[in-house]
C-alpha cells in the first residue's frame, strides 16, 4: 500500500508538472539518493507553497511522498479530500501533535516515503529553528533512510510573466544518518542546517535575501 502511487497523487503531480517543467525550467539532481522503496525520510527546506509541488514533480517517476502538512489545509473539504487521496498527514502545528507523529511513524515503518519540513512553516525570509519532529521520526524508525532535499527558486513561481528557475537537489546528509548520541532536537537541527546550506531564506515572490528584507523593515 505505502509503496504504490495512488491515482489522486499521480493526477495532481501530472497536472502540476507543466508549472515546474517546462515553465519553471526545473533542474533535478541527486535522484539516486532517494530509494525506490523502503522506509525513507525526506527532509527539505521550506520557503514557498510550491516547494512540495517541486519535490513531488521531481520524484514523480520514483516515489510518492506522504507529507506532514498543517491541518488547516483540511478545513476546505474538497482540498482535504485531495490531501487524503495523496496520502498526506495532517498535523496540528505548534501543539506537539502525538497522533500525527504516530501515524507518520506507522507509515514510515511500513515502507513509506515521509516528507517533512523541519522549520514547520515557510521561512518568509527569516531563519527559523528546527522542530524536533524530524528527529523523533528518524529515531523511532532507525531503518529509515534519511535524504535531504534542497529546493531553490520556488519563491519566484509567483512572479509571472517572468519565468522562474527552480532546482531540487537530493543528497545524503554529510553528517551521516542517525548518530547514537543525537537527541531528536540535535538531529533535526543538523538536518535543517544541511538543507539550508546554499539556500538562504527568501521572501516569496521577491528577489531579496532575509538580511535585505530585515533592513527594509527596519528602515525609518
Amino acid at each position: 500500500m505505502t509503496g504504490t502511487i495512488t491515482p489522486i497523487y499521480r493526477a495532481v503531480v501530472t497536472l502540476t508538472a507543466p508549472i515546474m517543467r517546462p515553465w519553471s525550467r526545473m533542474r533535478v539532481t541527486g535522484l539516486h539518493h532517494v530509494p525506490v522503496s523502503g522506509p525513507t525520510l525526506l527532509v527539505a527546506n521550506h520557503d514557498s507553497y510550491w516547494d512540495p509541488v517541486a519535490i513531488g514533480v521531481a520524484l514523480r517517476r520514483r516515489r510518492q511522498v506522504r507529507a506532514l502538512s498543517k491541518s488547516t489545509i483540511w478545513k476546505v473539504r474538497a482540498i482535504g479530500w485531495v490531501m487524503d487521496g495523496m496520502g498526506h498527514i495532517p498535523i496540528e502545528r505548534g501543539t506537539g501533535d502525538i497522533a500525527a507523529l504516530r501515524n507518520a511513524i506507522t507509515q514510515l515503518a511500513a515502507g513509506a516515503c515521509i516528507g517533512i519540513f523541519p522549520e514547520g512553516t515557510r521561512s518568509l525570509g527569516r531563519p527559523l529553528r528546527a522542530h524536533s519532529g524530524v528527529g523523533r521520526l528518524a529515531l523511532a524508525v532507525p531503518d529509515a533512510v534519511i535524504v535531504c532535499a534542497r529546493v531553490r527558486g520556488t519563491v519566484d513561481v509567483v512572479r509571472a510573466p517572468q519565468r522562474p528557475r527552480v532546482s531540487v537537489e537530493f543528497f545524503a546528509p554529510s553528517g551521516g544518518q542517525v548518530q547514537a548520541s543525537e537527541t531528536p532536537a540535535q538531529l533535526s537541527a543538523r538536518l535543517l542546517t544541511e538543507t539550508r546550506d546554499g539556500a538562504p531564506p527568501v521572501v516569496p515572490g521577491r528577489r531579496r535575501t532575509a538580511g535585505k528584507h530585515r533592513r527594509r523593515l527596519e528602515a525609518p
